[in-house]
């Protein structure tokens, strides 16, 4: 069992449509840990840590996420291993 750690930014209409928490829901779900959050410039940014293939769906749910948001693109790169308890909303 590979661990990796994703940094993904989300763009679309991503802000005010439940985005985060529904990130925070699927990503509690898979047992990923890291966290979401919003960016000034209205995209939003996901750092997500776990075993590989568990990181990988949660990318994938990304570039779908709720049925409110309009994903026009999701970016992500490997980070270096991180700690994190749980996965949170910042």
């Amino acid at each position: 069992m590979k661990t990796i750690c994703l940094h993904c930014y989300v763009s679309g209409r991503v802000q005010g449509v439940g985005f985060r928490y529904a990130t925070a829901e699927k990503a509690s779900g898979l047992g990923v840990t890291g966290y979401v959050r919003n960016l000034p410039d209205r995209r939003v940014e996901v750092v997500a840590c776990g075993e590989e293939r568990l990181v990988n769906a949660l990318r994938d749910w990304l570039r779908q996420g709720p049925s409110l948001a309009r994903v026009s693109d999701v970016s992500c790169n490997l980070l270096p291993a991180q700690n994190f308890r749980d996965f949170r909303i910042e």
